[in-house]
Order: structure tokens, then C-alpha cells, then sequence
């Protein structure tokens, strides 16, 4: 399938892509920075574009069959918009070339759930802390997109993550519509559920969460990455 990925030179995009290419799809990376793009492949093509120029999103968007967004920047109190306004440019040049298909990370943060088993400090205190403070503006720009996304007409699907990190490879992770009990998700689970959804229709026109159960991170250690992580797209 020839696939387009937005947020490719981000941390979770960079895995997508070397998934994608190793599943057999041609993959065109768009980042705004691609020479500091790792990967090469013969069915790779590394292409310089912003999602906020309709132009160079319209330009990346033609003629493919799928389009898989990995969207993401760090934690700020500023207002972002990189999330609605990117899936604005890209739902547009969708229909403009007629591609259907749309697979998007979002966040487990955008609807958070009660979980009795995540722990009074967790559920009470940090959980709420991140969402009303350093992420508000991040998860109000997530749950725009959300919005854009789910009225576009489009074949589309909504990811959501929770707490993300690494590890060396894909774990047996587990997946259920809207939520799931888990607290973290391995970036490497996050880009093979995205990739699976272009070979299924399970969760077409739903939410689907993703989360990993087989390791388990270090919790402050994670939110001190994620809340401070640099740029990338």
C-alpha cells in the first residue's frame, strides 16, 4: 500500500515508518527537517513539508491509499494548534485527492477514565496535575482534532495511547474500543496498531485504545520525558 506519514521524523513516526517499509509499503516521510531523517529504503521517500502549508500537505497527500498521522509536540502553557489545524490541512487534501483512509494518534487524555487500579497518587494527583496544567493546551488542540476527525466523511480511526515509552521491540499489546485499562503504552505498540488498522475495518469510524502490559516503565521518569521532550516532525 503506498502510505503517507505525518510526524515522521517524531519518535513514534520514525518506528511507523520502519514498520510500514518493513510490512512492504511504499512510504513517503513528510518532516520539515528531512535531512536529519535516519532511515533510507528503496520504497522511501523523504519529503520536506509542514502540516500548517496546505500546499506541501496537498502535495504529499496525492496519490497515495492511506494516510497515517503521528502528530505530536512536547508539553507547553502556550496554545497549540498543530493537532486541529494539521488535520484540517490534511482531511482537505484528502477529499482534494480523493484518499479515504486516516489513521490518527490522539490521547487516552482526551477522555480520561477512572481507573481503581492506577492508584490514589496517580488517579488523584499527577494524572489530573498534567492534564489541567502542562498538557491542558495540548489535550484541548487533541480533542479538536478528534472533533475535525470523526466529522470529515473520511475512512478514518482515532488511536489513543497512554503514558508513552520505549522498548526494544513490539510486545504482545492489547487494544479495545474508546478505553483500556492501562496506564502506559510502548511506542512500538503505537505504530504497529496504527499500521494494523490499514488491514482492517474493525475500527473504522471508532476509537480505538492501545495499551502494553508485558513491561512496565518508571513513572516519574517517564512524565519528566515526555513533559520535556524536544520537537520533531
Amino acid at each position: 500500500m503506498k502510505i503517507v506519514i505525518f510526524g515522521a521524523n517524531g519518535q513514534t513516526g520514525k518506528l511507523l515508518t520502519q514498520q510500514a517499509l518493513a510490512a512492504g509499503h511504499t512510504v513517503t516521510a513528510v518532516t520539515r527537517h528531512p535531512e536529519t531523517f535516519p532511515l533510507r529504503h528503496a520504497n522511501l521517500q523523504v519529503l520536506r513539508g509542514d502540516v500548517f502549508d496546505l500546499g506541501a500537505v496537498e502535495q504529499a497527500v496525492a496519490g497515495q491509499e492511506a494516510v497515517l498521522s503521528t502528530l505530536g509536540v512536547p508539553f507547553s502553557r502556550q496554545p497549540i494548534t498543530v493537532y486541529s489545524q494539521g488535520a484540517a490541512h490534511i482531511v482537505r487534501a484528502m477529499h482534494h485527492a480523493g484518499v479515504r483512509r486516516l489513521v490518527c494518534v490522539s490521547s487516552s487524555a482526551t477522555e480520561p477514565h477512572v481507573d481503581p487500579q492506577g492508584g490514589f497518587i496517580f488517579e488523584r494527583i499527577i494524572q489530573p496535575a498534567i492534564i489541567r496544567t502542562i498538557g491542558r493546551t495540548t489535550y484541548e488542540d487533541m480533542r479538536r482534532m478528534e472533533t475535525l476527525v470523526m466529522n470529515s466523511h473520511l475512512e478514518w480511526t482515532i488511536v489513543r495511547p497512554s503514558g508513552l515509552f520505549e522498548t526494544p521491540a513490539v510486545t504482545d499489546y492489547q487494544v479495545a474500543e474508546t478505553y483500556i485499562r492501562s496506564r502506559f503504552t510502548a511506542r512500538a505498540d503505537l505504530a504497529a496498531c496504527l499500521l494494523q488498522q490499514l488491514t482492517t475495518e474493525q475500527y473504522l469510524h471508532k476509537i480505538v485504545a492501545v495499551g502494553t502490559f508485558a513491561v512496565q516503565p518508571n513513572l516519574l521518569k517517564l512524565i519528566m520525558k515526555e513533559a520535556f521532550q524536544p520537537a520533531k516532525s
